[in-house]
């Protein structure tokens, strides 16, 4: 015996805001409805997730414009670091997303660790492109030298 709930919010493995999904009563009991993931099928909630829908288009709206201003504005970047080597070559330690983030932050851009996609660290001397993640829609690609220093 299922019921019916309209999902306010997405839910993994189960739905995306706005859709209607037949889920246990228990789990919409103690977990759904009480965190406020779901509502009870009626005209009220549909009236409540079109206003919230709306709310989230405008707010991702201003997100990917502040993206794209931020993208813009490390178009072409090439940000240097300098760091130990043992022979010249390879690094004393390794160059990581928190150092090109930190350099970033020098140039009055402000981001968030997680949005510097570095497969992995710097362990020699080089240059590379870094791959910044501004948005689910807006990236740009940094270039990073790695000098002796």
């Amino acid at each position: 015996m299922a019921i019916e709930v309209l999902l306010m919010s997405d839910v993994d493995n189960l739905g995306k805001a706005g859709d209607v999904v037949k889920v246990a009563p228990g789990y919409a009991r103690n977990y759904l409805l009480p965190k406020e993931l779901a509502a009870p099928v009626t005209t009220a909630s549909l009236r409540r997730l079109d206003k919230l829908r709306k709310e989230r288009e405008e707010l991702a709206r201003i997100q990917k414009a502040e993206a794209n201003a931020k993208a813009a504005k490390l178009k072409g970047v090439t940000i240097t670091i300098a760091a130990r080597t043992t022979d010249g070559h390879k690094l004393y330690g390794s160059v990581t997303a928190a150092d090109v983030l930190a350099k970033i932050g020098e140039l009055g851009i402000e981001l968030d660790l997680s949005q510097v996609v570095l497969a992995e660290p710097f362990k020699e001397v080089g240059s590379a492109k870094v791959a910044i993640k501004l948005h689910a829609e807006v990236s740009v690609d940094i270039s990073v030298d790695v000098v002796e220093g």
